[in-house]
């Protein structure tokens, strides 16, 4: 039988690599997307199939399933990985930083997981897709990501029982802290959104404390990497996963405490306890 075949989007770095990393030492074939020519340089020497994609591009979602089809013939695992953070406040941004966080981390994932349906019904396999506890703990001056990421968190759910008659498996997978290039992006998309126009210009270190708060005590990809391969290995697959530090203790602290007492905390710890 010929290796298992996995397709990672987002492979550039962080999690995305350590997937890539952990699927490979495992046996899958491993196709690994990224989308600038110095990453797929990187993924084709490491004995990756490097894939060029950016995931915004309906064309080129639509050859990477033909190509699979071609070359591998088959598709055990999509890893639904690609995405980034748009931070900032709401009305700073507003619909156009809106619709393309949802292009990037909502749309692009619907679409790359029709266009692979085919193969993946043939298969039996499994879609990941790689949500975040933002999902379901929603702080200020990342609106746009919660959002996003909470879409992700409700699709996920409705493709499991669309997709369980044809045999193939949907996991959801919410990171919590996870050591990678996410705070570094996510302060550089905050920084083109700030001005001295903006009326929380005043706290705007509450907006960069925001995109740097997944890297506070981060948990290693590596480890993240490790305990999700597990998960897909397991012989009774959970359709959920949290993995990384806060990954239990946030989605706790929304479900259970006052929401007056956690809206409370979160402006507090982000400058937004004054009055501007």
């Amino acid at each position: 039988m010929s290796h298992p075949v996995v397709l990672i989007t987002g492979c550039s770095s962080g999690i995305g690599r350590a997937l890539a990393d952990a699927f490979k030492a495992a046996g899958y074939q491993v196709w690994a997307c990224a989308r600038k020519p110095q990453d797929l340089a990187a993924l084709g020497a490491a004995g990756f199939t490097a894939v060029e994609l950016d995931v915004n591009d309906a064309d080129a979602l639509q050859r990477v399933a033909e190509r699979l089809r071609s070359e591998a013939g088959r598709l055990d695992v999509l890893i639904n990985n690609a995405g980034y953070g748009a931070m900032g406040p709401l009305l700073d941004g507003g619909a156009p930083v809106l619709r393309q966080q949802f292009e990037t981390n909502v749309f692009s994932l619907i679409e790359l997981t029709r266009t692979c349906f085919p193969l993946l019904r043939e298969s039996r396999g499994l879609v990941v897709n790689i949500s975040s506890i933002s999902s379901v703990l929603i702080t200020p001056f990342a609106g746009a990501y919660c959002a996003s990421k909470a879409s992700v968190h409700v699709l996920s759910r409705a493709l499991r029982m669309e997709l369980a008659p044809f045999g193939v498996e949907v996991m959801e997978v919410q990171p919590g802290a996870i050591a990678s290039s996410f705070g570094n992006n996510a302060t550089a998309a905050a920084e083109q959104v700030i001005s001295e126009q903006s009326p929380w210009w005043p706290i705007r270190d509450g907006i960069r404390a925001r995109a740097n708060a997944s890297q506070e005590d981060a948990t290693p990809a590596s480890v993240f990497a490790a305990e999700l391969l597990a998960g897909v290995r397991s012989a009774k697959r959970p359709q959920l996963m949290r993995i990384g530090n806060g990954s239990r203790k946030y989605p706790l602290m929304a479900r259970w405490l006052p929401q007056r007492l956690l809206d409370g905390m979160l402006r507090k710890r982000f400058g937004l306890d004054r009055q501007l």
